[in-house]
């Protein structure tokens, strides 16, 4: 071999060798600036809070500040176009939620992104199951009345249920069906506003998460009604869960870590393993379980799976509805 070729062969293992500690290296020092978190909804929902109280985690174990970015609209497709066009360097991260991957895909064949194709799966977040709850002047103590009442109304009840596509608004549509009674739906951007409505008596009923009914729950205004996990919770032994009323009836939102696709591997690994040590706190674990949320962290192919099951489980609803107007 000539000193030419011998010179042109040791470069180029230099630079590959260069580029592979650049890798290792970047995962070794990652982050080492500020980590910015897209959450698609606005401030003060379920899904804000949950990502904050992982924010904070985060901050604390990489002394790098978490930073928590609001995108709220078009059913998280916003938000989830701006993660899936950031610099895949896990400097931006996606906090997605349910209706995001399992509406959009189904409802929105024009969408500027593909799902699959653009975003890397850290882990699951947390699961945590809806509530069906009353207006205090519905005057009804239990899910069984809130039905019979139903059936006596030939226009039916109202019902708050988040945007349309949303996990609430599929809830309820499940629980009008499942139980045989005329609901419709009524759109909100936040639980603040529909709140409102319910406990003014203008919305008989609302499908929302305990975190943004607890204080209403707590003074009376709103009356819980039920949980629709598959079994009544540690936290709230007293409160029945739609099964007991309607059998087999279960469903629960769930939150999911993701970077824009092409992120390492050696980050995404790091990502999942500093999470997977903050959702191991026990105090964390506890905060989330007084909002009925309950971490539930996984590997990225987990996640994958995890994600397709609750596509192939909702996407005959989520058709269904999309017929309607």
């Amino acid at each position: 071999m000539c000193a030419r070729s011998q010179l042109f062969t040791v470069s180029l293992l230099l630079l590959v060798l260069s580029a592979l500690g650049g890798t290792a290296g970047q995962a070794e020092t990652y982050p080492a600036r500020p980590v910015k978190i897209i959450v698609p909804v606005g401030a003060a929902s379920t899904p804000d809070v949950i990502a904050r109280i992982i924010a904070d985690r985060l901050t604390q174990v990489w002394t790098q500040q978490v930073l928590v970015i609001n995108r709220p609209g078009g059913g998280g497709g916003i938000a989830a176009q701006a993660a899936a066009a950031a610099e895949p360097d896990g400097y931006t991260l996606l906090f997605a939620t349910a209706s995001t991957f399992v509406v959009l895909p189904e409802t929105n064949n024009k969408l500027p992104f593909d799902l699959r194709r653009d975003l890397a799966p850290i882990s699951l977040v947390a699961e945590g199951p809806l509530v069906i709850a009353a207006a205090s002047t519905l005057g009804v103590d239990s899910l069984a009345e809130a039905i019979a009442l139903a059936k006596k109304r030939p226009e039916g009840l109202l019902y708050a249920g988040n945007f349309r596509g949303s996990l609430p608004h599929m809830a309820g549509e499940m629980f009008a069906a499942r139980a045989g009674i005329k609901l419709t739906h009524v759109p909100y951007p936040g639980v603040a506003p529909a709140l409102n409505d319910v406990i003014s008596g203008r919305i008989g009923l609302i499908v929302e998460t305990m975190s943004g009914l607890s204080g209403a729950i707590a003074s009376g205004t709103v009356k819980a009604l039920a949980f629709t996990a598959a079994q009544r919770l540690p936290d709230f032994p007293d409160l029945p869960t739609v099964s007991e009323t309607i059998p087999g009836f279960e469903t629960s939102g769930w939150f999911a870590l993701m970077a824009p696709a092409g992120v390492s591997d050696e980050i995404v690994q790091k990502l999942n393993r500093d999470l997977r040590n903050v959702l191991g706190q026990s105090e964390l674990q506890q905060r989330f379980q007084t909002l009925g949320t309950y971490a539930r962290p996984m590997s990225p192919p987990e996640t994958v799976s995890f994600i397709r099951s609750e596509q192939d489980r909702w996407r005959p609803m989520v058709r269904e509805l999309a017929k309607t107007p």
